[in-house]
């Protein structure tokens, strides 16, 4: 095999979701190889350092095996090697924190003031 087009490649390693949106990630410039914009029908080789913006922060990985088709998580580590740095994944975990209407665990049950303004996001 000699290469795989980018937009299948970051499907089949569960970087998106489905190859549409990888797709549309691409022609977006969303996704770069060796810091060069990638079109969806980009090829991929073994050694090309990917970096893709995702919905929860910006992932690099280098490719260390082609694949065809989907493969469960557990075996994605065999076809990429992640090389994201760690402040990337803290920062997606805070964004997630924040979001409006979160209670931590353990806090009770929401306050009437609380429920009310719960309720406005839905009114």
């Amino acid at each position: 095999m000699d290469g795989v087009r980018i937009d299948k490649w970051l499907w089949c390693v569960r970087l998106y979701k489905s190859r549409t949106l990888a797709a549309e990630a691409c022609e977006a410039g969303k996704v770069r190889i060796s810091g060069h914009s990638a079109k969806p029908a980009r090829g991929v080789k073994i050694g090309d350092v990917i970096t893709a913006s995702t919905g929860n922060g910006t992932r690099t990985v280098k490719v260390l095996q082609l694949l065809e088709q989907r493969v469960g998580a557990p075996k994605v580590a065999e076809f990429m090697q992640d090389l994201t740095a760690p402040e990337e994944f803290t920062k997606a975990r805070e964004a997630s924190a924040n979001v409006s209407g979160f209670r931590p665990k353990g806090a009770g049950r929401p306050t009437k003031r609380d429920r009310r303004i719960l309720q406005s996001f839905f009114e």
